[in-house]
């Protein structure tokens, strides 16, 4: 990984994209109930909020480890809530 900074962005683009699919689906199902779909954004912003604390995180003994494992993090999460999308058709 390069930097904090990259990593921030990835955070940012990777649920954004997500928050921005559901709200595709939102325009496209305009008939069908959006609880669900308002779930996922909610829960997308509870991940992007969290995974940002972690990254900020002063007192880490591993870096490189701790890094490694938020991106691991956003990568299993980002994979979940795009299954949670693939699920409200």
């Amino acid at each position: 990984m390069a930097n904090v900074r990259d990593l921030k962005k990835d955070i940012n683009y990777v649920l954004g994209d997500i928050i921005e699919a559901v709200y595709v689906w939102e325009y496209a199902n305009t008939d069908k109930d959006t609880k669900k779909s308002e779930a996922i954004i909610d829960e997308a912003i509870e991940t992007f909020d969290a995974l940002i604390a972690k990254v900020n995180e002063k007192k880490v003994d591993n870096k490189k480890a701790h890094f490694k494992a938020i991106s691991s993090e956003l990568e299993e999460k980002g994979k979940a809530l795009i299954e949670k999308i693939n699920k409200l058709g």
